[in-house]
């Protein structure tokens, strides 16, 4: 079973939905004992750190996350979720995410935000289980103004250009995060959804 974590900030019904869709068993939960019980875990969201960080305090979710994590279980993180595991990020002034991650999160400076859209992924590695079934130049949907800056760059498995090269997809041994929405993206989403679900 994967679960899917909800804490009021994510587009649950559609990653729900795309997980099902390639065979995978999903349940959206927001209570500890569910994530911890769980195969896998998804931390989907959108908008902010700062507000994302209070609603998971005030579920009671920080430790279990970390605890799934600190496991081994796979996790993916998606858009705000993969932000959420750096350490900081700017938005709003300044936030602390759950530092799982070395990094931070930064605004895109001098450009039109929010970035969204159709934009392609360039693997690097090219043969990383993420993208199993997929060929590098792939197009993803993207919908954000800030971006994760990794300090430790040997996770970064994908990068996007606008007007810079951005990291857009991250493993960490069993952590696997993607700045865009698989489940927006059609079958190049659903593929690196299924993979992850083989897992």
């Amino acid at each position: 079973m994967i679960a899917i974590i909800d804490y009021g900030m994510g587009n649950l019904r559609s990653v729900h939905k795309a997980l099902e869709s390639v065979g995978a068993q999903a349940k959206v939960t927001q209570t500890s004992a569910d994530i911890l019980n769980a195969d896998k875990v998804v931390l989907p969201g959108v908008g902010a750190m700062g507000p994302a960080m209070q609603k998971l305090q005030e579920y009671h979710l920080i430790d279990p996350i970390r605890k799934v994590i600190a496991d081994g279980k796979p996790f993916l993180g998606i858009c705000l979720g993969l932000q959420l595991l750096f350490e900081r990020s700017s938005e709003g002034g300044y936030a602390e995410g759950l530092k799982v991650l070395k990094g931070s999160v930064e605004r895109f400076n001098g450009l039109k935000v929010p970035h969204m859209g159709w934009n392609q992924i360039k693997f690097q590695p090219a043969d990383n289980k993420m993208f199993t079934g997929l060929t590098t130049g792939e197009n993803v949907y993207f919908c954000h103004s800030y971006y994760v800056k990794p300090q430790d760059e040997g996770i970064t498995v994908a990068t996007t250009d606008y007007s810079i090269d951005f990291v857009s997809a991250v493993v960490s041994g069993n952590i696997w995060g993607v700045q865009f929405h698989p489940e927006k993206s059609q079958k190049a989403g659903l593929q690196i959804l299924k993979n992850f679900g083989e897992l």
